[in-house]
């Protein structure tokens, strides 16, 4: 059995595709909702914010759903590593 990806490596992976760090640690179905549903806030406050919003204010629903799956993608790859490490 491979060793599962180094945690760090997952984290650079989820910040520059959001969902795609859950989907390397073979978490595709979490990724994936992940990343709809940044889409999918990003659209509705970008819908929603004032017009003299700021670019991360019209869109800060998708920034947060974003930030959020970037602490899940990197605590999922270092429990995976973890385990491995200790024969679990």
């Amino acid at each position: 059995m491979c060793a599962p990806p180094d945690p760090r490596h997952v984290l650079l992976v989820a910040a520059l595709l959001p969902g795609m760090g859950h989907v390397w640690t073979g978490r595709a179905a979490r990724g994936l909702g992940f990343a709809l549903f940044a889409i999918l806030g990003g659209w509705l406050t970008a819908k929603f914010a004032a017009p003299e919003a700021s670019f991360v204010g019209r869109h800060a629903g998708g920034f947060f759903v974003w930030a959020l799956s970037l602490t899940d993608a990197y605590r999922g790859a270092r429990l995976d590593r973890t385990r491995f490490e200790r024969g679990v």
